[in-house]
């Protein structure tokens, strides 16, 4: 089985830099021969045709020939067919040669820190090392035979995890004992292959699920917290590593500061590792090229060679003067990792009490790949499939935990490279772990002091201008917790930190987008004038509140709030409210707290009798589906409906009839759309309060003054009917508008009748004298449609037929209908056979549709 580590993932600024060396390298723009988007195999398989033949596509004539020429031939085309491979590999060689220097230090600082360096684990960091080039090789094959969508994918190691390891070795040593260092380790290797197989499992089912965009609603400052908590460990671990002590042996103590800082001989070793690591960072300010790092470090062993031999210093000096790495077990092979895995001599106890630690390395790995890999791609100017990534992601840690470990980082140019960048490394593995006695102290010393000041400028540095106070004190607040405690308690503490801002963030969002009284609004219901005169007075007592968001304990307060100033004896004197009308469509869920809290809101209205009309939302909705669980649906003085305009079109209808009702005559039956209630929801006296007396004075100032002339309603048809259409417009008498009778047709339709549908060539307007139509207008995706009733006393399809274009609507009967048509012809006769009448009557027309269009638009505008 294989040795540890689970990580995955996409530094930008390593593989921007790996993508452009190739490109430097190369001497020419970023493009291969072969398309190495896809697996290396189907590139031969896509070219076949045209490497055979010198790009003759016919396929060769074979015939009985001697073995001596199928053979020649099988070979000439094997020698045609690898050319354009030979020469990509030829091409590849110096982002071979840097991918591969950039493998060797990585694999030095990495792998070397891999386990803590004292105590049961010391003399484990060429054991680490082996175990990061098997995970490298493991990841570069899988990734270079097509898994990424990227063309160039480099196996590497995650430098964050690294504290996380750290903690499940020192737990499992201290459970286990350091009296039994073969449990301690055996028990350590699997935890750490667990750990990949867990990731890499975890990475799989995001991927294959296709979840991975919901990885992308954590906040994004939290991760930089932790991040930023890494780079403070990698800072530390630069001490210890240079100093050669033991990470339980530091502590934010004086005592530690004096042995780093008042020893000489302690700061003679850590500080040229930090100077060194302080001057790449200023060279790489002032100057940017991907070979500057390898370089650098390059140039450093000799320099430091150089003078040993100058000052003729023995190298055994040295190694006790901890300038050199002791290696007391060089000589074995790379293999040895694995005769540290012993499932018999496995503490198990002690392996499941890391399940915390393990699912907090979890939560920290797969934070990274959603979020850096669409950035990425934004990099390299190259379109990825995230979800794809992660089942590759996925693929690399489930085989990495079972037979070799390891992380990885995007990088490179073609899968060509990437194959020869895993040969290399596994000649790298293959030479072992012997070299690395002879590598300085300092030169790992200052490769983890360089990526620790990296992530740490990045958590503070780099986002001072870019959050908020706020999010900056979390930031700051997360490395602490993890530089004071440890890792585990810094993820939780991020994990709480972040509910809380997202508590605090989405409760200061309005949830009220607008609160307002009903007259500004009207229903998309063509009404008399008389009667739209009468609801704009009427609905002043309907007050209309539209809702966003997410309604839960932190926005619902100030919903109740805002209703609750409403029912204030001071507002409620100025202007008492006989409908609430509460619009939902843009919530997306309410919890229970915010549906306790309409709850409590209905026995507020319920005892000022104002009935609370909901709106936006199906009954079998999330939001139908939690208000109906406490019952608010269900009772008295709630209705129901599922859009705006249907419950304003109600409270209309309501308004209308509360008016007729309460006369002592007789009048003229009201046809309404919408729902039909028999009930009034405010029986009584229409005078016994405030509310009801409003109602009273208004209908007596509209619908009983309507313009009407005298005894006009025994009138003969179709007279009354252009009395209630137009009188509340213009004076409307019979001489005058006598001779336009004779132009009308009188008609009749069923319910269900289609009049015309939209883009029809108009064929006249239509005058309503019984019956309801239905006009609906459909507009392209994504808009919904928008519906408008016409009741008796109105007019329908007047614009297309004076303007002559197409129908903007499909009109239907909704319920049984008596019209009165004047058609395009008639009207072309009227206005040549009676001119000062047909512009009389077309300004009236056009009166009415201004007004009608008025309200349309404006339902059209406050519809969301």
């Amino acid at each position: 089985m294989g040795a540890p580590l689970s990580i995955i993932r996409e530094s930008q600024s390593r593989s921007s830099s790996s993508d452009e060396a190739i490109a430097g390298a190369r001497g020419e723009p970023e493009h291969s021969v072969s398309n190495e988007s896809v697996p290396l195999l189907s590139d031969l398989e896509a070219n076949y045709r045209t490497y055979q033949t010198n790009g003759d596509s016919r396929p060769e004539t074979v015939g009985k020939r001697g073995a001596t020429a199928v053979v020649k031939n099988v070979t000439r085309r094997i020698s045609r067919n690898s050319g354009p491979l030979m020469k990509d590999a030829v091409k590849s060689i110096p982002a071979v040669i840097l991918g591969t220097l950039l493998n060797i230090l990585d694999g030095i600082s990495y792998g070397m820190i891999i386990f803590p360096a004292a105590g049961v684990f010391s003399g484990l960091g060429g054991v680490g090392v082996s175990m990061f080039f098997v995970s490298a090789i493991i990841t570069q094959l899988i990734y270079s035979a097509g898994a990424s969508g990227f063309a160039g994918a480099n196996g590497s190691m995650m430098i964050e995890v690294v504290p996380f390891f750290h903690l499940i070795a020192s737990q499992i040593a201290e459970d286990v004992g350091e009296d039994n260092p073969h449990a301690a380790i055996a028990t350590t290797m699997v935890a750490f292959a667990f750990s990949s197989i867990l990731t890499g499992f975890t990475f799989f089912l995001l991927g294959a699920l296709r979840l991975g965009s919901l990885i992308g609603f954590f906040p994004r400052h939290i991760l930089v917290g932790c991040i930023g908590g890494v780079g403070v460990f990698l800072v530390i671990t630069g001490l210890t590593v240079s100093t050669r002590i033991s990470d339980n042996d530091f502590s934010l103590s004086w005592e530690t500061f004096k042995f780093f800082v008042l020893n000489a001989r302690n700061l003679v070793l850590w500080l040229p590792a930090f100077l060194l690591a302080v001057l790449l960072r200023i060279i790489t300010h002032k100057w940017e090229h991907q070979l500057i790092f390898p370089i650098y470090f390059c140039i450093i062993p000799a320099v430091f060679y150089v003078i040993v031999a100058a000052a003729r210093i023995d190298l055994g000096t040295l190694r006790e003067m901890k300038w050199l790495f002791d290696m007391g077990t060089s000589s074995e092979p790379w293999y040895h990792f694995y005769e540290l895995y012993d499932f018999g001599a496995t503490s198990w106890p002690a392996f499941w009490a890391t399940m915390p630690t393990q699912f907090a390395l979890l939560f920290f790995n797969i934070l990274h790949p959603p979020l850096n890999v669409p950035a990425l791609a934004v990099s390299l100017n190259h379109d990825v499939d995230t979800d794809r990534e992660l089942v590759a992601h996925g693929y690399s840690n489930l085989l990495s935990g079972l037979i070799g470990t390891v992380f990885y980082r995007v990088g490179g140019d073609t899968r060509v490279a990437g194959f020869m960048l895993a040969g290399a490394t596994t000649i790298l593995l293959l030479v072992g772990t012997g070299p690395i006695a002879y590598i300085p102290v300092m030169v790992v010393g200052a490769l983890i002091f360089v990526l620790g000041i990296d992530l740490v400028k990045e958590a503070l540095w780099d986002t001072r201008h870019r959050v908020s106070t706020s999010e900056y004190i979390t930031i700051v607040s997360i490395m602490i917790c993890m530089t004071v405690w440890d890792f585990v308690a810094g993820v939780v503490f991020g994990i709480i930190v972040s509910c809380i801002f997202f508590v605090v963030q989405s409760s200061q969002r309005r949830s009220i987008r607008a609160l307002h009284s009903g007259d500004s609004v009207m229903s998309t219901v063509r009404r008399p004038g008389a009667h739209r005169a009468y609801l704009r007075d009427v609905s002043k007592q309907t007050t209309i509140l539209r809702l966003q968001g997410f309604m839960f304990f932190g926005t619902i307060t100030h919903v109740e709030e805002a209703i609750r100033a409403l029912l204030d004896e001071s507002a409620w004197r100025r202007n008492p409210i006989r409908f609430l009308v509460v619009d939902l469509a843009l919530v997306a869920g309410v919890d229970m707290s915010a549906a306790e809290a309409f709850m409590r809101v209905q026995r507020l209205l319920a005892g000022k009798k104002v009935v609370l009309v909901l709106c936006g939302f199906a009954v079998d909705s999330s939001v139908g589906r939690a208000l109906s669980n406490v019952g608010l649906l269900e009772m008295s003085g709630v209705e129901l409906f599922e859009t705006f305009s249907d419950a304003i079109e109600w409270t209309e209808n309501v308004y209308l009839r509360a008016w007729f009702a309460a006369q002592k005559t007789e009048t003229l039956p009201v046809a309404l759309p919408g729902r039909q209630d028999d009930v009034i929801p405010f029986q009584g006296s229409i005078i016994d309060s405030p509310r009801r007396a409003a109602i009273l004075d208004a209908g007596w100032r509209t619908i009983a003054r309507d313009h009407s002339p005298p005894n006009s309603h025994d009138e003969p048809e179709p007279f009354n009917t252009l009395v209630r259409a137009f009188s509340s417009y213009a004076p409307i008498d019979r001489e005058t508008y006598a001779p336009l009778i004779r132009y009308l047709r009188r008609m009749s339709f069923p319910a269900g009748t289609v009049l015309w549908s939209q883009g029809d060539v108009p064929d006249g307007l239509y005058i309503v004298e019984a019956g309801i139509l239905r006009a609906t207008y459909q507009f392209a995706d994504p808009t919904p449609p928008m519906v408008e009733s016409m009741v008796p006393g109105t007019i329908a399809g007047e614009l297309s037929a004076l303007s002559g274009l197409e129908r903007n609507a499909t009109c239907v009967v909704e319920r049984a209908a008596v019209v009165w048509k004047l058609s395009v012809e008639d009207l072309a006769k009227l206005e040549e056979e009676y001119p000062d009448l047909a512009r009389a009557f077309t300004r009236l027309v056009l009166k009415v549709a201004k007004l009608d269009y008025d309200i349309l638009i404006t339902a059209l505008a406050t519809r969301q």
